[in-house]
């Protein structure tokens, strides 16, 4: 497709052909929309959606209500593309089974079968397995909160649509609906006017962890129970406590402080009481429906002796309010004991609603305590024969206290490493030492200092010290955290996390700056950390340097006693450390493909780390929303890993936008969830009865890695680059948006280095030049091919057969058919000096030009060919999208100029 390509209701007419439905529904919906703006006398507007109208004459120059129009018809674009795929796995779930949806419980459990384990084997598995999604806020979202609820709406109108019982009368009345929040949305500003801060996104992640993630983890158990039974497993092995895989979440909005000047410290302390609160709304809605659905005409004397003596101690305890528990449904014990749990949460109760914290003597402190009266209960109802509300009623509110606790989520504490040192810097000048020299001393004489400090629980620093901003904001930040356990216990706090972590020295530094908030505990044996301190490997060197760095951590004596202290507390089989790997700034530093083998070999030599000290590593995938910041097929990155790097415990960030396309819609969030949680149970059980090996293609790999990184980085260090990268992409209005709290850059420096990759990818894909996510591969597989044929065939090979080189070279696929060269020269027009345009520009056409060639010969078939659906999707993108760009160039002069 070119941008001048005209008429864009022909080109609907030809993927209606061919893709069906969910087009079909393109057009109802934007026919709908013509309908409301027509009503709301914008007829002149209506004729300019794209689609289903003749657009071959286009304003040169959009409109903010053009803008407008063109937004709501690309998320009715997506909604109708989300719910086709849904119907489609419906339908084949009819025709075949459930195993025939990819990635899903059935087709998981008939891998296992095949691999000769019995439902026996995979149930003894299955409670060892956790899967946390972290939840993030980055600058890729830009869409406010209200807007979200009203594109939920929208969906659930759209499914409604697909019952075929409604009559004509009904489908007009949904057909009048559609247009009302058609309506609501067009009247509703889309993206935020001022930017925001960090409560309006909190607001943002509190919708799917209050309105969404409840309400789908009964839908991800019965997916899960379906497909064991026509596995033909017994559902006798589900039964009892802890037997489903655990499904927890993070958060990182109101604790990733690293280069977050606005992440308070009393940020912090909002968000853990905020998050303690919303998890009681979420508990006390799930008991209050309990209460409903336990109507059974049953005495107390008739249950069994554990529930009976457990009441008589919940009825002291509450004194005259357990007597009101009692009288409200006498004759019903099960309710009554219901009841008397739900007096014990701690929260103030008006009109039916939680509206605040209220901590009594004789409330539940921790959220095992209410796992453990709900767990007598179940069994309780089981004595009694009530056994399909014991495994479905009780089961569904145990697993949402087990999920979501009384924390809602874990929030991790993430800073960078050189505000770790500024901190200590600041914190031994306090103390009258020389801290400007500890920020110039090497490793060696860093590790000394402090190890040497570490001996004691002595802080640096008075508490009414005054310190400086570095040392202030980690010290009060760390105070609060402190607190918080000392309420609550570490239930709803991650880890410390600490960014660009380059050496050992850069963790154990995080021991004296939690000594100095009291986060540690003086034991006989010596100081230990009340919290995890987890390492974040983020560019090619650190990670390649990873290994060591993680080796000489775990053998220094304060982490082998912290770690025993966190397993104690967690009651872990065995000592665990977290380790992070980030997806972004390694693909920054050297292109995709040496971003992806360097994570996958360094995942693999650090899980052999870990082993070595005894220790299983657990590792946090830092993966964003583009390809080139680690997003792809959730199932083909699970079956991507390294042999023996899951281990049963996968944490990962969702970040951005990504959060709404997978989340948002229920159906859409347990088919996303589900592929997480059954791909990592399938890769764990899998890893457990087969042998670690060396990557077959290992030599070729770390090969195409070294020259493609070579060729990256060649272009990054042009003379013309930073011209031609600050004029052909819009990064300098992207800094200026409002699509996000966080600064663009770390420190504020006017760098490459200092640009965080969030806005480094999103400026290259505005453009539509994509070169983080393909740059170097074109020519390096030529010179693979000229140079070592036969390897060429391996990889060609491998394609089929490896499930690692399949998911690298199908995302670099994708970020091809994403790219587009009409567009790229649009935006290289940008360039004010010809000589730096043409220099830079002929470089990136000739490897785009490589790189589809080699693409299509490694698969045998061009894309329109072999992923037929998505290229006629991205026709649809292309052709509404050229006169937005256009506008965005021309806007982009003007505001240069200006």
């Amino acid at each position: 497709m070119t941008i001048d390509a005209a008429n864009t209701e022909d080109l609907l007419e030809v993927v209606k052909a061919k893709q069906g439905k969910p087009y079909h529904d393109l057009e109802y919906l934007l026919e709908c929309l013509r309908e409301v703006l027509i009503e709301n006398g914008e007829a002149d507007l209506a004729q300019w959606i794209p689609w289903v109208n003749d657009t071959e004459h286009l304003p040169d120059i959009f409109t903010d209500k053009h803008l407008q129009l063109y937004s709501i018809a690309f998320q009715v674009l997506n909604m109708v593309e989300v719910n086709g795929a849904v119907q489609t796995r419906r339908r084949r779930i009819n025709e075949t089974s459930l195993a025939g949806v990819n990635g899903m419980w059935g087709e998981c459990l008939e891998i296992l079968k095949k691999a000769d384990l019995t439902d026996a084997d995979i149930a003894a598995k299955l409670s060892s397995i956790r899967v946390e999604p972290v939840l993030t806020a980055h600058p890729t979202e830009a869409k406010r909160t209200t807007v979200l609820e009203h594109h939920r709406d929208l969906y659930l109108l759209l499914v409604k649509r697909e019952n075929q019982m409604w009559t004509r009368l009904e489908q007009e009345d949904i057909r009048r609906e559609i247009k009302l929040v058609l309506d609501r949305l067009w009247r509703t500003g889309e993206i935020f006017v001022e930017k925001p801060d960090v409560a309006s996104e909190l607001r943002n992640i509190m919708y799917y962890l209050t309105n969404v993630f409840p309400d789908v983890l009964p839908m991800l158990d019965r997916g899960f129970e379906q497909a064991w039974g026509e596995a033909g497993f017994d559902l006798q092995l589900l039964r009892g406590q802890g037997k489903y895989p655990k499904v927890r979440f993070g958060n990182w909005v109101g604790g990733d402080r690293d280069g977050h000047p606005f992440v308070t410290a009393q940020v912090t302390e909002d968000t853990l009481q905020t998050f303690r609160l919303h998890a009681f709304v979420i508990v006390r809605r799930k008991m209050m429906e309990l209460i409903r659905n336990l109507s059974f005409s049953a005495e107390l004397e008739e249950a069994n002796a554990e529930l009976q003596a457990r009441f008589a101690v919940l009825a002291h305890e509450l004194g005259d309010q357990g007597k009101n528990a009692i009288h409200r449904n006498k004759g019903e014990v099960f309710r009554q004991f219901v009841n008397l749990c739900v007096y014990k949460l701690p929260v103030d109760v008006r009109r039916q609603h939680a509206v605040q914290l209220s901590e009594q003597p004789h409330s539940y402190r921790f959220a095992k305590e209410l796992v453990a009266d709900l767990s007598i209960l179940q069994q309780a109802l089981v004595d009694y024969g009530a056994t399909l509300s014991a495994w479905n009623d009780v089961h569904d509110a145990i697993r949402i206290v087990e999920t979501f606790g009384f924390h809602l989520a874990y929030l991790d504490i993430r800073q960078n490493s050189s505000f770790h040192d500024r901190a200590i810097a600041q914190l031994m000048n306090a103390a009258s030492l020389d801290g400007d020299k500890f920020l110039t001393w090497n490793e060696e004489k860093r590790m000394a200092f402090l190890n040497n400090e570490l001996l004691t629980n002595r802080p640096f620093t008075h508490p009414s010290t005054p310190l400086p901003k570095e040392a202030d904001a980690v010290v009060n930040c760390h105070k609060v955290v402190n607190a918080h356990i000392q309420q609550y216990g570490t239930d709803g706090l991650g880890a410390l996390i600490v960014s660009m972590t380059r050496s050992t020295s850069d963790l154990v530094a995080v021991y004296i700056l939690a000594r100095e908030a009291g986060l540690t505990i003086q034991t006989e044996e010596g100081l230990i950390c009340k919290l995890p301190v987890v390492p974040l490997f983020e560019t090619i060197d650190d990670l390649t340097a990873s290994p060591e760095v993680l080796g000489r951590f775990l053998q220094h004596p304060i982490t082998q006693r912290s770690l025993e202290y966190q397993r104690q507390l967690s009651g872990a089989d065995g000592l665990v450390q977290q380790v992070m790997i980030g997806y972004s700034d390694s693909n920054k530093d050297g292109g995709i493909l040496a971003s992806q083998w360097g994570l996958y070999n360094s995942q693999d030599r650090l899980a052999q780390a870990g082993a070595a000290k005894g220790v299983k590593v657990r590792f946090f995938h830092g993966k964003g929303g583009s390809i080139s910041r680690g997003a792809g097929p959730t199932h083909f990155f699970l079956r991507a890993l390294p042999h023996s790097s899951i281990n049963g415990d996968l944490r990962l960030t969702e970040q951005g936008e990504t959060i709404s396309q997978k989340y948002a819609n229920k159906l859409n969030a347990s088919f996303n969830l589900e592929l997480l949680v059954a791909g990592t149970a399938t890769q764990t059980i899998l890893h457990g009865v087969t042998e670690h090996q060396p990557h077959p293609l290992s030599k070729t790999l770390t090969w195409l890695a070294n020259e493609s990184c070579s060729q990256y980085v060649a272009l990054m260090q042009h003379p013309h680059f930073m011209q031609f990268f600050s004029e052909a992409t819009p990064i300098d209005a992207i800094e200026h948006s409002r699509i996000g709290s966080r600064p663009s850059r770390r420190t504020g420096k006017r760098s490459l280095g200092d640009l965080r990759a969030i806005p480094w990818v999103f400026s290259w894909s505005q453009s539509r030049f994509n070169i983080t996510s393909w740059y170097g591969v074109g020519s390096t597989l030529e010179k693979l091919k000229t140079s070592d044929p036969a390897s060429y065939q391996q990889l060609k090979d491998a394609v089929r057969t490896d499930a690692f080189v399949k998911y690298v070279i199908t995302n670099v696929d994708t970020s091809l058919a994403a790219t587009e060269e009409d567009i790229m020269l649009l935006y290289a027009g940008l360039v004010t000096d010809e000589t730096c345009r043409e220099a830079i520009m002929s470089l990136i056409l000739n490897e785009l030009t490589l790189t589809r060639t080699h693409i299509d010969e490694i698969f045998g078939r061009p894309f329109d060919a072999r992923r037929t659906s998505h290229f006629e999707s991205n026709l649809l993108r292309e052709q509404a999208l050229a006169p937005l760009h256009r506008t965005q160039v021309h806007l982009l002069k003007i505001w240069r100029e200006q």
